[in-house]
C-alpha cells in the first residue's frame, strides 16, 4: 500500500469544504501526512471579449487572490491547527487544470475532493472538477460527498 506523506485538499471556502474537513483531518492523523490546502480563482480574461476594462479584470482578480489568501489562511488555521505540517496556497487559471499542475510540481501522493452533486444543466455549465480529476490524476483520489452519510445509504 502507498504511503501517503503529502496530501492535498483543494478547496472552495464554501461550507461544503468544512464538510469534508474531519474526513481530511482522519486521513491526515493516520498518514502522519503533511496537508496542502489549494484554492483556485478563475481568471476572468475571457471577458476581455465584450469590451470589460483589462485594468479593471486585473484589479479584480488581485483582489480575489488577496481575500482568498487571507481566507485560505483562517480555514487552515480554523480547522487544522492540530496539523503540524499545513501550507496553503492560492493559485489562478482553470482549476482542474491547477491542481494537476499542483499535485505534479508538489509531488502529492493523495488528493481529497468533494463532491458537489450538480446534476442537469448546472453540472454541463459548471463541469464537474471531482469527476474530471478522477479521471485523470496520476495519484490516488478520494472522493467524498460532504451530503451523504452511511444513514442515508439504501441497499438495493
Amino acid at each position: 500500500m502507498n504511503k501517503f506523506k503529502k496530501i492535498l485538499f483543494p478547496v472552495d471556502l464554501s461550507s461544503t469544504s468544512e464538510k469534508i474537513v474531519p474526513n481530511v483531518q482522519m486521513m491526515v492523523e493516520k498518514c502522519n501526512a503533511e496537508l496542502h490546502l489549494l484554492f483556485v480563482a478563475r481568471v476572468l480574461n475571457h471577458y476581455q471579449g465584450m469590451y470589460v476594462d483589462v485594468v479593471a479584470i486585473t484589479k479584480f482578480e488581485e483582489s480575489v487572490v488577496s481575500g482568498a489568501t487571507k481566507k485560505l489562511e483562517e480555514f487552515g488555521y480554523e480547522h487544522f491547527k492540530q496539523v503540524e505540517n499545513v501550507e496553503t496556497t492560492v493559485a489562478t487559471g482553470d482549476i482542474s487544470n491547477q491542481i494537476l499542475k499542483y499535485i505534479v510540481e508538489k509531488e502529492m501522493d493523495l488528493i481529497i475532493l468533494g463532491t458537489h452533486g450538480r446534476k442537469g444543466l448546472e453540472k454541463i455549465v459548471f463541469g464537474s472538477v471531482a469527476e474530471r480529476i478522477s479521471k485523470i490524476s496520476p495519484i490516488p483520489v478520494m472522493l467524498i460527498n460532504p451530503y451523504r452519510n452511511l444513514s442515508d445509504t439504501h441497499v438495493l
